[in-house]
C-alpha cells in the first residue's frame, strides 16, 4: 500500500472490509487507532499492527471502536494492549493532577496524600510518577519549591522571607542544598549572578564550532555555531549579570572531553552539570534523558511523558531553551509526521547527531 493511500486513510475511517483486512496482513502501524479486529477462535480483539500470528480471515470480525469490540463479548489482546493507549490516557491524567497538587501546595506533600489523592498505592503512583514525568514526586516537589526560591529571591527583600515563602520549614534545611540548587549562594542569585564567575573556551568539532562554559557549580552551557563573535554574545545573553572570562590551559582539557561527546553523542558525558531553568523546563530536560541514543521521540511523545498531554507547544518551547547542546539531547525529538524540525543549532546538525547515533 502507498504512503499515499495510508495516510490519506489515516485522517477518515476505512471504508472497506477488504482494506482493513490488508492492513491487519500488513501489520500496518498507520492504521492502528482508525479501527480494530477480533478473532473468533482466540475471544481477543487486536490492533491492525498486532504482532501476533495472523489469524484466518473468516474467524476476523472487524469494530470502529474498543467499545464496540467489548460489546460484542471480547477482551483486549495481551500482545498489542489495544486497551493501553486509554488505561496511558487515565494515568496521565492521574499524574498531571498530583503535579498540579505539589505546584499549589504551600509545603510538599507526602509521597502517601498525594497516592491517596489520586487512588493509587504509594508503591504503584512512585513507579507511575517515576515513569511518566521522568523524575520522583520528591524531585519534581524539589523543582517547584526551587523554582519559587528563584522567583521569591527575585522579588523580596530578604533571604530569609524568600525561603520561607518558598515553602522550606527551615533556614537550614534549605542552605543546606542552596549552591547546588541554584548554582550559586542565594545573595548571588539575589543581586543577578554579577558575582559568578563563567569560564569559557571556544574549540572545532565535525558540526562546526562549539563553545563550552562552566561556573564553579559544572556545565552550564554548550553551544554550537559557526561564528565565535555570535557565539560569545549568546553566552552573554543567557548571563548578563554574570563575570564571563576566557578559560585556562585547564579549561581546554574540560573542552576536549565536550568535544568528544559531540562526535560520540551516544556515549554518557561524565561533567557536572549547572542546568537552570524553570520547573516545566527542567521536567522536559530530564524527560529527554531517557530517549534511548538511536531513538527518537515526538514532541507529543515528550509532553505524555511529563503528564501535560496537551503542552506541545510549550515542550517545544523548552527544548528551543535548552542551553546545552547534546548534553541535554533535545536533538532526539522530531515532528509528529517524522520530520526534523525546530533545531536551535540548525537542522543539518540534528541530522548528523541522529544518523551518528544510529550506527
Amino acid at each position: 500500500m502507498s504512503r499515499g493511500l495510508a495516510k490519506a486513510l489515516r485522517t477518515k475511517p476505512v471504508s472497506s472490509d477488504k482494506a482493513r483486512w490488508a492492513a491487519v496482513l500488513a501489520r500496518d502501524k498507520a492504521f492502528d487507532e482508525t479501527f480494530y479486529y477480533s478473532v473468533a477462535t482466540t475471544g481477543v480483539y487486536c490492533r491492525p499492527s498486532c504482532p501476533a500470528r495472523r489469524p484466518k480471515r473468516e474467524n476476523v470480525r472487524f469494530h470502529a471502536t474498543r467499545a464496540e469490540a467489548e460489546a460484542d463479548g471480547f477482551r483486549p489482546c495481551k500482545r498489542c494492549r489495544p486497551d493501553a493507549a486509554a488505561l496511558d490516557a487515565v494515568n496521565s491524567a492521574k499524574i498531571a493532577h498530583a503535579c498540579r497538587l505539589i505546584e499549589d501546595a504551600e509545603a510538599p506533600p507526602s509521597l502517601k496524600e498525594l497516592a491517596a489523592a489520586v487512588g493509587l498505592s504509594s508503591y504503584h503512583f512512585h513507579r507511575l510518577f517515576k515513569a511518566t514525568a521522568g523524575i520522583t514526586p520528591k524531585a519534581y516537589a524539589v523543582g517547584v519549591r526551587n523554582q519559587r526560591m528563584r522567583e521569591h529571591l527575585t522579588h523580596t527583600t530578604t533571604v530569609t522571607d524568600a525561603i520561607f515563602r518558598s515553602g522550606f520549614q527551615s533556614a537550614s534545611r534549605f542552605y543546606a542544598g542552596a549552591s547546588k540548587d541554584l548554582g550559586m549562594t542565594p545573595s548571588r542569585y539575589r543581586s543577578g549572578g554579577e558575582d559568578v564567575t563563567i569560564r569559557f573556551a571556544t574549540g572545532t568539532c565535525s558540526l562546526g564550532l562549539v563553545l563550552v562554559a562552566a561556573s564553579e557549580a559544572g556545565l552550564c552551557a554548550i553551544l554550537l555555531g559557526d561564528d565565535k563573535r555570535a557565539l560569545a554574545q549568546d553566552l552573554a545573553m543567557r548571563f548578563p549579570k554574570a563575570h564571563i572570562a576566557e578559560g585556562d590551559k585547564a579549561f581546554a582539557k574540560l573542552l576536549v572531553q565536550v568535544i568528544a561527546h559531540v562526535e560520540a553523542p551516544q556515549t554518557a558525558l561524565a561533567l557536572p552539570l549547572d542546568v537552570r531553568g524553570t520547573a516545566f523546563q527542567q521536567r522536559v530536560w530530564a524527560a529527554l534523558h531517557d530517549i534511548p541514543a538511536g531513538s527518537t521521540a515526538t514532541y507529543a511523545d515528550v509532553a505524555r511523558s511529563i503528564g501535560k498531554p496537551n503542552s506541545v507547544r510549550a515542550v517545544a518551547g523548552a527544548c528551543a531553551a535548552n542551553p546545552l547542546a547534546v548534553a541535554i539531547p533535545c536533538h532526539r525529538v522530531i515532528a509528529s509526521d517524522g520530520r526534523l524540525s525546530g533545531y536551535r543549532w540548525g537542522l543539518e546538525r540534528k541530522r548528523k547527531l541522529l544518523e551518528r547515533e544510529a550506527k
